[in-house]
């Protein structure tokens, strides 16, 4: 299908929770929206995500009873994104970001809620919180999408149970125990039983939870003001008048269209994670060419603003928000990659090594942290091999990247290459081209430390954050414990981004600016198409779809804001 009509107001490009939050506050608002989505899914990089959106001092948290601030945002800020470049956007960010949720819950279907047990990632830093800054969605019903329901991105298999089951964050620690607490094996029969049903009429399970519901709530926003979304169109031009952008001129089919927006144009495509030459441009040669991100993600709202004359921020001390990725071949050929966040790498027993056979890094860290020395470790040289290495008790346990816990046939894992196994240390040292000594070596100085709850090279589980990721029930140290049980397992990772921090230059307002400061008029940007606030720093879990959802609203309201004036301006002059 073609758009409806020849001229809206406005004009996303992209669906993902920054485009769509755009589109329902200008809808809201009263204009007429078009969004336009290169896949045939709404949702983007938001529904594989966690869905946590980080925003300080928000009204949640009061709610909850959980004391914040600006002024103590500020100090935190300050001490993790110590640069003066994007000042002024950061702080628009914690002033509107507030503002933001609150006008979001009151107007369209966002439903958050405050993760008041999750630290900042920097948790000894002056002004870290120990949870409520982070924000998750609501947990939410897909069968009031109806039909729509199949327009939104499925999350990835790996994340999910049975074929379909979404799991939230609260689930996971009693799936884990389920058949040693009554209370665990009561809830996860209740789940899977609602899943049961949910199938019965469902391709996949309709209890949405983290990205994918916020997805879902965006896009029901949508759907319940009548905007209008044109799947698989490619957006080959912006339109100009002057030197204002007008509108879009589109590929669908066979055919070019020009559309064009009375107010403006938003860009939201989400960065350039799959595009090979803006890579190998802007990110460090070590990271390779591996993302989590969603494979749309190819920098056409770079390209499209450039050629509108935008300016590029690159004002960043990292170009992109980093993971450890594994890599694996999933049934039906396509290549996956599991992002390594939190399920694994702080657990007790388990280390992380380069190809010399040492740890590198704490483990614990933040999944943006642990990348840095990923790449400070191979700085200069391409592909080079990290793995992490565990024995038999962590991964019945805990499982290892897409591998599940209490998982009992792993030789499908073991064929693809995936997992690599052997009876001893030495000997997983030859599968993976490491010396047998030097791992050797290293497991049994990380063991002895290990034996009493301790880590002397790297201090692992010495921060509330560390110890919020291993496991609560193991003592002295939730993320420490000896490898010992064979057979021993190592699994290759590698460097990958969830996002890149570069991106088009904008003012408080989410106008696209020149080089020489002044904005374009009717060119927005949010998401990953805007330039880091955070100057790739990660503070916090959700720190890009925090931006994202502030950035995209402000954007919205801005262009509904010009709308009212123009016809203000309009009335006054009759």
């Amino acid at each position: 299908m073609m758009p409806a009509h020849e001229t809206y107001d406005v004009i996303v490009i992209g669906a993902g929770a920054g485009g769509m939050t755009a589109a329902a506050v200008a809808a809201a608002e009263g204009l007429r929206v078009l969004v336009i989505e290169k896949t045939a899914f709404v949702g983007g990089t938001t529904a594989w995500s966690g869905g946590m959106v980080w925003i300080p001092a928000n009204p949640k948290m009061k709610e909850a009873g959980l004391s914040d601030s600006i002024t103590e945002a500020v100090r935190y800020l300050s001490n993790t994104v110590p640069e003066p470049a994007n000042a002024g956007l950061r702080a628009a960010f914690l002033a509107r970001g507030p503002e933001a949720v609150a006008w979001l819950e009151a107007n369209t279907e966002v439903r958050l809620q405050p993760v008041t047990v999750y630290p900042d990632y920097y948790p000894e830093r002056l002004g870290a919180t120990s949870g409520g800054r982070v924000l998750e969605p609501v947990a939410f019903d897909g069968r009031r999408l109806g039909r729509a329901l199949a327009r939104l991105r499925p999350p990835l298999p790996e994340f999910m149970l049975f074929g379909g089951m979404m799991v939230n964050r609260l689930d996971i620690p009693h799936l884990r125990h389920v058949g040693k607490s009554l209370r665990s094996t009561l809830r996860a029969a209740r789940l899977v039983s609602a899943y049961a049903l949910q199938r019965l009429r469902s391709p996949r399970g309709t209890t949405l939870h983290l990205g994918n519901a916020l997805a879902a709530r965006l896009y029901a926003s949508l759907l319940a003001r009548q905007v209008e979304i044109l799947f698989s169109a490619d957006v080959e031009d912006l339109s100009m008048q002057g030197d204002r952008v007008a509108g879009v001129v589109i590929r669908h089919g066979a055919r070019d269209r020009l559309i064009a927006a009375r107010r403006g144009v938003v860009l939201a495509t989400g960065g350039f994670s799959h595009d090979a030459v803006l890579r190998k441009r802007f990110f460090p040669s070590a990271a390779g060419l591996v993302s989590a991100a969603n494979r749309a993600a190819t920098g056409d709202g770079l390209r499209l603003a450039v050629t509108a004359g935008a300016a590029l921020n690159t004002d960043a001390t990292s170009p992109a928000y980093w993971v450890p990725a594994s890599l694996f071949r999933r049934a039906d050929g396509s290549r996956g990659a599991f992002p390594h966040m939190v399920t694994d790498r702080a657990k007790p027993g388990v280390i992380a090594v380069n190809a010399a056979g040492r740890r590198f890094v704490n483990e614990a860290l933040s999944y943006h942290e642990f990348v840095l020395g990923m790449l400070r470790d191979g700085q200069g040289e391409v592909d080079r091999p990290f793995y992490l290495v565990c024995d038999r008790a962590f991964l019945w346990a805990y499982g290892l990247g897409r591998i599940k816990p209490f998982t009992r046939k792993i030789r499908r894992y073991l064929a693809g290459g995936e997992l690599v196994e052997a009876p001893d240390i030495a000997q997983l040292a030859g599968k993976i081209g490491i010396k047998p000594s030097r791992l050797s070596a290293t497991i049994a100085a990380y063991n002895e430390g290990a034996k009493e709850g301790r880590d002397p090279e790297f201090g692992r589980g010495s921060t509330i954050y560390q110890r919020h990721l291993g496991d609560a029930a193991h003592k002295p140290n939730p993320c420490v414990a000896p490898i010992v049980r064979e057979p021993f397992f190592a699994m290759r990772i590698y460097p990958a981004d969830l996002g890149t921090a570069i991106g088009m230059r904008v003012d408080a307002q989410a106008r696209v600016l020149r080089e020489d400061g002044t904005p374009i008029t009717g060119l927005y940007a949010c998401g990953n198409d805007m330039g880091s606030i955070m100057n790739g720093n990660c503070p916090g879990p959700g720190i890009m779809l925090g931006p994202a959802l502030t950035f995209g609203y402000i954007a919205g309201r801005h262009l509904a804001e010009g709308a009212a004036m123009a016809s203000s301006g309009a009335k006054a002059s009759v």
